[in-house]
């Protein structure tokens, strides 16, 4: 009986340990099927071949042979292979992998007809669907298999697929890779593009949440029709589509791609169908493509006619691969009559070099006749490749992984005399399952240094490329190679990449920008826009006092405390330190008022000690008259204390010393004032007061007055002293260096004394303005005690209302002002008598006046 699904297509190799491949070559599109018919598969005119995978056969031919001319692996035994193919298919796979079970052209299961030549292992599976029918069948037998798909197959029924390896680094690290290549170059608004099946739903759902973990976000995901299998559905793939899917991939500059076969197939399709419906090219698109590990750049027959160039700039993962010695040449000599059981390479042939061979079911088409001479070098590397690529390399390492298992179980048995009846060490008796544990723990240098072992999940422990495809319009292309994503390294330098090494799409003149919006400037912090994704935001400027010294800040941030943001609020500058220096106006001009009143009191205290015997010195107490001028001058000079930068020293100084000397100057006028009182009543017939007249009276006043502001002076300086202080918040753009007062109680202490000396002053001088006495200066010292009175109030309220060095300016002018009232007022009217007026600077003049 003829078995309805034998399919001519296939290589196989004697040798007395078989390891089978299943590739994935030919495609086939069939007639439309119906019940009534038989059940037999109809092929349509051609298959589809796809030309770039037959270097996956010759990968894998080119390592048997190396392992049977290595007499130092395997000796005495030699590697045969059966090379079926998939067609990408269920149906065929599952009953190819059957035949290889059977190890004849004859399905029949759970029989082994063929002794001598039997199958150890298998190698194959392209893709995830493809890996999981072979492994259903293969984990039965418990056979091993070494499968070279990027994505492996479903996490429900990996668990049980205790006898399946990948010759792949797992995809979680392409991921990764992908993530960390968006971020290195800050693109957030991107979109996905995968098939429109489980693995394609198993992308996105990896995919998206790491995505938005990151700060990345999905701008669309689309999904490829699934490829028809039949003619009557081909040609209308991409038309209903190519429009919408156009217009959904203009909304983005980047686009990840998980580029399986099918999904490569339907994408070009659709871009393909669009330049025919808009009549562009697809060049015009500009997009930058980042694909997966699935993607080869093989262009398929069917595509030729396709722009390659809009795949120009386009960078994808790659499986690490590493040029293997001899293979380029083993290409170089490959002819279809030397290849003896390949029975893939006349279709190859045929399809790569557009010629027929003699004897083709094709003969009526005209077409050139193929003479075998062709030489693959000239062929473009759409079409085919001399360098052995990621996807072969894999299959390369995983014939030397299971030539290795081998290996160490025949060491082992040489080690321990397991030999057969004729005293040779054979391994044809060997069970499939035993190859496993040696299997698994296999970690061995290939024939270019590179290390190849599995990890505890049955991946390869290996790095993916990370590659960038340089298009021409010849339709050859460059690989380069711009980085990696290694996870055997240690965190943070797994990813790798060389920005200097990339080139974009040529409509790009520089890095592009994968954004929902423009950037937010450094000022400016990010506002989410309501009901659009978190990577589309409004920019909004900073609050007063805060910064965005960065583009695309989340919040804007506080400046440290000695720092004030500038205008642009992008950058925080240093605060200047403000006090009342010399150098500035307001400093020079308070520090010469200063010094000017003290040079005109020194001036009247000269006057006063020339003219000291003269009658209007000599009246109201001239001790007390020069015990005032002094005080006076060194209020003056006191007022200097509180310029220029705070110090220890200075602070100690300025209050006290303020305090205890206008202490001693008010009490002298007090005394002044007592001393005019008692006179007056002293002077009246039969008075007491006779007694309390004279210096030690005024002595007194003085010296007690004085002792009760030094006693607070004392007491605040010896437990809780002023200090140095920066206030940082007080004004925006300075630091206010001031003088803490250390106890607040005892400053106010200090002062409300002060004024309670002042008033005492004032009310005494007051009752006696009109006291009739021709040497009464009570009326002078009412009028300057007003005039102190009226200073030190208004201060209270313009102190507390200012800042930095105003503030210590407020208390200046208040101490310059209420010393020059006193100044003036007592001694102005005396100094004109004295110098404008000696001849009533006489007893009996001044008498003679008052009557």
């Amino acid at each position: 009986m003829t078995d309805p699904f034998q399919i001519p297509y296939e290589y196989y190799q004697n040798g007395d340990l078989i390891i089978g491949e299943m590739t994935s070559q030919l495609g086939y599109v069939t007639d439309q099927l119906y019940f009534h018919e038989l059940s037999e598969i109809k092929f349509a005119d051609q298959l589809l071949a796809i030309s770039k995978k037959y270097q996956h056969v010759l990968s894998f031919v080119f390592a048997v042979k190396e392992i049977n001319e290595n007499p130092k692996i395997l000796p005495n035994i030699s590697l045969g292979f059966y090379i079926y193919d998939s067609y990408t298919n269920a149906r065929m796979t599952y009953q190819n992998t059957l035949k290889l079970l059977s190890t004849t052209k004859r399905i029949v299961p759970n029989f082994k007809c063929d002794k001598k030549n039997k199958l150890i292992a298998v190698i194959g599976g392209l893709d995830s669907d493809i890996s999981l029918y072979m492994a259903t069948l293969l984990g039965i037998y418990k056979f091993p298999q070494i499968a070279n798909c990027v994505l492996a197959p479903m996490m429900s029924a990996e668990s049980q697929l205790t006898s399946f390896y990948r010759m792949v680094p797992n995809e979680v690290y392409q991921y990764k890779g992908i993530v960390h290549f968006l971020l290195h170059f800050q693109w957030t608004w991107v979109g996905m593009i995968a098939s429109d099946n489980e693995n394609g739903d198993r992308f996105m759902q990896t995919m998206m949440p790491m995505l938005s973990q990151h700060g990345i976000c999905t701008a669309f995901y689309e999904k490829t029709p699934a490829i028809p299998q039949t003619t009557e559905n081909l040609g209308s793939l991409g038309f209903f589509r190519a429009k919408s899917f156009s217009m959904t991939i203009s909304k983005v500059k980047v686009l990840v791609v998980c580029a399986e076969p099918q999904t490569m197939t339907a994408l070009i399709w659709m871009l393909y169908f669009f330049s025919l419906l808009e009549g562009t090219t697809e060049t015009s698109m500009g997009k930058v493509w980042i694909m997966t590990a699935h993607w080869d750049f093989s262009l398929e027959t069917m595509h030729k006619g396709f722009d390659m160039q809009v795949f120009d700039g386009t960078v994808s993962f790659a499986i690490h691969s590493k040029e293997v010695l001899g293979f380029t040449k083993f290409l170089q000599i490959l002819h279809p009559n030397s290849a003896k059981g390949d029975g893939f390479i006349n279709i190859f042939w045929e399809q790569i070099f557009n010629c027929l061979f003699s004897g083709s079911a094709k003969q009526n088409q005209r077409t050139d006749s193929c003479t075998g001479e062709e030489k693959l070098e000239s062929l473009p590397g759409v079409l085919f490749e001399m360098s052995m690529t990621g996807q072969s390399y894999s299959i390369y390492n995983a014939v030397q992984a299971i030539a290795y298992a081998l290996h160490k179980i025949y060491l082992f048995r040489l080690k321990y005399g397991a030999m057969d009846d004729r005293g040779t060490l054979n391994l044809s008796d060997l069970p499939p399952w035993q190859l496993h544990p040696f299997l698994r723990g296999i970690s061995f240098n290939n024939s270019v240094g590179e290390t190849v072992s599995f990890d505890e999940k049955g991946d390869l422990a290996a790095e993916f490329d990370i590659i960038n495809w340089v298009t021409f319009p010849n339709q050859s292309f460059l690989q380069v190679k711009i980085g990696r994503m290694d996870p055997q390294v240690s965190l943070g330098e797994e990813f790798t990449i060389h920005d200097e090494a990339i080139t974009w799409h040529s409509k790009f003149n520089q890095t592009p920008l994968a954004l929902c919006n423009d950037r937010c400037h450094r000022g400016y912090s990010r506002k989410k826009k309501e009901g659009k994704p978190f990577c589309c935001y409004d920019c909004v400027p900073c609050p007063d006092g805060m910064i965005a010294n960065q583009k695309d800040m989340d919040d804007c941030i506080k400046c440290l405390e000695d720092r004030f943001p500038n205008k642009g609020q992008n950058q925080c500058i240093p605060k200047i330190l403000n006090f009342l220096s010399f150098s500035e106006p307001l400093g020079l001009t308070l520090a010469f008022l200063a010094l000017s009143f003290s040079v005109i009191t020194a001036l009247v205290l000269g006057v006063f000690t020339k003219h000291q015997n003269t009658p209007i010195v000599k009246a109201n107490n001239r001790d007390l008259t020069y015990a005032l001028l002094i005080s006076l001058l060194l209020c003056f000079l006191c007022s200097l204390l509180f310029m220029g930068q705070p110090h220890t020293v200075t602070c100690y100084l300025r209050q006290t010393v303020f305090g205890i000397i206008f202490s001693v100057a008010v009490s002298c006028i007090l005394a002044k004032t007592i001393t005019v009182v008692l006179a007056f009543m002293a002077t009246k017939p039969g008075s007491r007061m006779k007694k309390w007249v004279g210096k030690r009276q005024t002595t007194s006043i003085l010296l007690g007055c004085s002792f009760i502001q030094i006693s607070i002076c004392t007491v605040w300086i010896c437990t809780a002293p002023p200090f140095p202080d920066f206030d940082m918040h007080s004004l925006a753009k300075e630091i206010v260096v001031q003088c803490n007062e250390g106890s607040a109680t005892l400053f106010c202490c200090a002062l409300g004394y002060l004024g309670f000396l002042a008033i005492v002053s004032f009310i005494v001088a007051f009752l006696a303005r009109k006291l009739p006495d021709s040497f009464n200066e009570a009326k002078f010292i009412t009028f300057s005690m007003l005039v102190f009175c009226s200073v030190w109030l208004s201060f209270v309220p313009s102190y507390l209302s200012t800042k930095g060095k105003y503030m210590v300016a407020v208390e200046i002018f208040s101490i310059l002002a209420s010393s020059a009232g006193l100044l003036g007022c007592i001694f102005f009217p005396k100094c004109y008598i004295i110098i404008q007026r000696p001849d009533l600077n006489s007893k009996e003049q001044l008498i003679r006046r008052y009557y």
